[in-house]
């Protein structure tokens, strides 16, 4: 019988005995022979049972879950307390067309130069096209929506041909994206744009619906039993700006996983390394645009699954706040951590597709009554001199806690850099209770994940899951309704703690990822590997280190959780 635990109540807690503790993770690392054969013994009734409460006793779950007593009450979605109004920025009427909204974006950005990047009127030496940069090019009759599209179509068919394959879609239809581009590109020649967006590339993963490509999730088999009959939400705000849409994005199965290793489709690999990962579960959405193929993409993030392959392909990635963006046609469309984000190569490129694709259901807009949205209005210096104002939150042992010390003295150099160039002040904070924080993430999308599939599960589609994802649901399998409540009160606790930080300071600033883009092991090629969200072994544990706090409260003003993408820093 596990010790009974009480935790002091949130608001008497006191910091000054808050000790950071290094995560160390207990749970195998299994490919090949041996990771088929760890699944059968975790499917098995009574052997995979044992083996779950074991792993879960050795990681302290049980202890946190079950055997301590938590004062404060369960939040069971994330909430919005009140904010004080944010100097700078333009409010958003979430109301007005994508459109709109787009050229609203547009007047926030930067006065753009086209002498900075093009000479007369022949085309710049090769480098990432930044929406700005196509839409001069249309506009001035350099090139057409027509015949970009030519370019991407040949470079996609000939992905299949690489040596090592580099599988970036998992759904493409050229002759859908030539009739896509044609009547982009007759805007164009009538002089109707629909907005800077016109004619931009862009592709949308597994998970949203973008009709008439089917929604798999990257499996086999999500197709069969879930029917597209027409776009997402988000993904329609995008087709009304004019977007091309290239078609859907590999990702690891069903967001399960950190890496993006996908047997049924291929791994998805770094444009940047080839032997690397991407990171995941957003790996084609990050990879697609970290190649130049697509200025932007849409993905999912319920535990990083945006932020991590960003950060590890080198590009922006926006974890938007929950209930910003309906989720109204994705897969993972019923819990209370996932959202739908952009990733881009610039901020300023995500800014724009943000603007595209904003506006909360109206479920959530009663629910969670969220304050009206905001663009930074970066157009003016005397704008961007407010960066000076900011107060930088910085909790340097968890800040340091990463794989190689490079990550942390890159970081740390950026902050250097803020301090030396716009005067902001950099405060160390403590945030306690950072595991308890990492249980409660793990029970609470695993719990909705479950949820979600379990009919699908029952009816035997189980089985023709990946290994990973099987032992994932294992675990899933082993949470209790009382260890969900258990993690919604530890919600509560948590948000407490953040909102007094926030009395301190405006931003909390962290590496994005505790270490670069790992290898693939040639033996997770076929089979997989497995990679629990949070709780197997010590590569997920590096690349979720930082990632939980802006999931799991997402009450979050923006920009409040400055997370530093490791490779674009270097």
């Amino acid at each position: 019988m596990g010790k009974k635990r009480v935790m002091v109540p949130a608001k008497d807690l006191d910091l000054s005995t808050v000790k950071y503790e290094h995560e160390v993770i207990k749970a195998p690392h299994l490919t090949g022979s041996m990771l088929k054969l760890f699944v059968r013994m975790v499917e098995a009734p009574v052997l995979g049972s044992l083996i779950m409460s074991f792993l879960k006793k050795q990681n302290k779950m049980v202890e946190m879950l079950q055997n301590t007593v938590i004062p404060e009450a369960p939040m069971f979605k994330p909430e919005f307390p009140p904010q004080d109004a944010e100097p700078s920025v333009v409010i958003v009427d979430e109301e007005r067309k994508p459109e709109d909204r787009v050229e609203l974006a547009l007047k926030c950005l930067p006065h753009y130069d086209p002498a900075s990047c093009w000479s007369g009127d022949s085309l710049p030496s090769f480098r990432y096209w930044k929406i700005r940069d196509y839409a001069y090019a249309y506009r001035s009759k350099l090139v057409t929506p027509s015949m970009v599209a030519e370019k991407i179509i040949s470079i996609i068919e000939d992905c299949n041909y690489h040596k090592p394959p580099t599988p970036l879609l998992i759904s493409f239809d050229a002759e859908d994206i030539r009739k896509q581009a044609a009547a982009s590109t007759q805007r164009f020649e009538e002089g109707n744009p629909l907005s800077i967006l016109d004619g931009i590339f862009m592709a949308i993963k597994d998970d949203i619906d973008c009709y008439p490509h089917p929604s798999k999730g990257a499996t086999t088999w999500m197709h069969e039993v879930r029917s597209v009959e027409k776009d997402a939400v988000c993904v329609s705000r995008l087709r009304s700006c004019g977007v091309i849409l290239v078609g859907k994005a590999n990702m690891h199965e069903l967001g399960m996983g950190t890496t993006g290793n996908n047997p049924n489709y291929g791994t998805t690999r770094n444009p940047h390394a080839l032997e690397r990962y991407t990171g995941g579960s957003s790996s084609g959405p990050a990879a697609i645009v970290a190649s130049g193929l697509c200025s932007a993409a849409l993905g999912t993030d319920g535990g990083g699954s945006v932020r991590i392959p960003s950060s590890l392909c080198g590009v922006v990635g926006l974890k938007t706040t929950y209930g910003r963006t309906s989720m109204e046609g994705s897969i993972c469309d019923a819990g209370t951590v996932e959202i739908i984000g952009p990733i881009a190569s610039t901020v300023e490129d995500v800014i724009l597709v943000y603007a595209a694709i904003l506006g909360s259901s109206p479920e959530d807009r009663i629910s969670l009554r969220p304050p009206p949205p905001c663009f930074p209005d970066l157009s003016s210096l005397e704008n961007a001199n407010t960066l000076g104002s900011l107060r930088l939150g910085k909790y340097t042992e968890w800040f340091n806690d990463v794989h190689s010390t490079d990550i942390s003295d890159v970081c740390e150099d950026v902050l250097k850099l803020l301090s030396k160039s716009h005067g902001c002040e950099t405060i160390e904070i403590v945030i306690p209770e950072l595991h308890e924080m990492r249980t409660a993430h793990v029970v609470s999308i695993g719990s909705e994940t479950k949820c979600s599939l379990n009919p699908d599960c029952e009816d035997g589609k189980g089985v023709k899951l990946t290994y990973d994802t099987r032992i994932s649901m294992a675990l899933f399998r082993s949470f209790t309704a009382s260890d969900y409540v258990a993690a919604q009160c530890l919600r509560r606790r948590i948000m407490h703690h953040h909102m007094e930080i926030f009395k301190k300071v405006d931003v909390i600033v962290t590496p994005t990822t505790g270490m670069t883009a790992p290898k693939i092991p040639s033996s997770a090629l076929k089979d997989g590997e497995t990679d629990m969200q949070v709780t197997v072994h010590s590569v997920s544990a590096y690349l979720m280190r930082f990632i939980i706090a802006v999931i799991f409260l997402v009450f979050l003003p923006l920009p409040s959780l400055l997370v530093m993408t490791n490779k674009a820093f270097q």
